[in-house]
């Protein structure tokens, strides 16, 4: 039989090649370098063709496809989110992406996109509180201690110079897996019986839980002024971690209004609640932290743009190097026209 023609071939990142890169390169290396592509992203977002994620939601989760394109390349994003899928020993995430030329619609990279979307979450929510966070903060409490909970902790350490973590989860089991992953990184980590103990002297707030329900898993009267909240748990219709005075008090940051009003914690409110976009913020139209008491909230759901950023990071990093294999994906018959042949004479 005939081998497959190079046009025919398309590159391939599987997961252990991510986790072969990622642990050549160092995980501290990779976030600081993918925040800087996403950054770069962020300052041209008037370029991209931007849509609200396609959502799928059932009584189990939600699977969800999210696209995006330049003028140059297309990319998605295919991802579920399951809360129950851990009981059941599967991921609550899990995901896969493309990247194409948007030229002649063939894909340039075929990716996991499990361990690259933490890495991009924490990448993302670094590079916003890099504008947002209190100058000089130096501690973050870290309320769910889930599979997202070392990436965030990392990467907040590698781009804003966090020293110190203060974990909590209501399954103590997380925690202490989260405390030794992370020991030996440089981090001081302190694991705490509860919310309330773990925001205790921390300038940046994270919560990142799973739970597919409206909760509260900051009340009003744990943030006080001059704060940082990292909100990276709520991301779909019904799901929510913050009391909503807590969002009343807030200078809310988001990342593309018409999707995180539907899935943030902004739902909410009222549908013509002011926020601000990030891409402005960070191209200088638009403030971030203007003063010591605001209390600055980053309404995080994920947006293609962020995937987009990381594909195409991937993408550039593997090149000469042994972290891809090649797939036959695309069909090429010596005439375009004869693909029925191509398929007869293989027979």
């Amino acid at each position: 039989m005939t081998p497959p023609s190079d046009k025919a071939l398309v590159p391939f990142v599987s997961v252990e090649n991510m986790m072969r890169l990622v642990n050549a390169m160092g995980a501290e290396t990779v976030l600081r370098e993918l925040a800087s592509y996403i950054e770069a992203d962020f300052k041209r977002w008037p370029e991209f063709d931007k849509t609200p994620r396609v959502a799928s939601h059932s009584t189990d989760g939600v699977i969800e496809l999210m696209p995006t394109a330049d003028a140059e390349n297309y990319g998605f994003k295919y991802v579920n989110g399951h809360p129950k899928n851990m009981k059941e020993g599967y991921q609550t995430v899990t995901a896969f992406g493309v990247l194409s030329s948007v030229a002649n619609g063939y894909p340039i990279l075929l990716s996991e996109m499990t361990v690259l979307t933490a890495l991009r979450t924490a990448a993302t929510s670094a590079l916003v509180a890099k504008y947002l966070a209190p100058k000089g903060a130096k501690t973050m409490a870290m309320i769910g201690n889930g599979a997202q909970c070392e990436f965030q902790a990392l990467a907040f350490k590698a781009i804003c110079g966090i020293t110190t973590v203060r974990l909590y989860d209501i399954d103590p089991a997380a925690t202490a897996k989260a405390a030794r992953n992370l020991a030996g990184t440089g981090l001081t980590v302190v694991a705490c019986k509860t919310g309330e103990e773990a925001i205790e002297g921390a300038e940046v707030i994270t919560t990142c839980t799973a739970d597919k329900q409206y909760a509260t898993i900051l009340t009003d009267n744990m943030v006080g002024a001059g704060v940082h909240i990292n909100a990276i748990g709520g991301d779909c219709p019904g799901k929510t971690e913050l009391h909503r005075d807590i969002l009343l008090r807030s200078d809310i940051f988001v990342e593309y209004p018409p999707q995180t009003r539907i899935e943030g914690e902004i739902q909410a409110l009222d549908a013509d609640h002011p926020v601000t976009e990030l891409w402005q913020v960070m191209r200088g139209q638009a403030e971030g932290r203007r003063d010591p008491r605001q209390i600055t909230l980053f309404d995080s759901v994920g947006f293609a743009i962020e995937d987009f950023s990381a594909l195409r990071y991937i993408a550039e990093k593997v090149k000469g190097t042994e972290f891809f294999d090649m797939l036959d994906m695309l069909a090429d018959p010596d005439d375009p026209r004869d693909l029925f042949g191509m398929l007869q004479r293989a027979g």
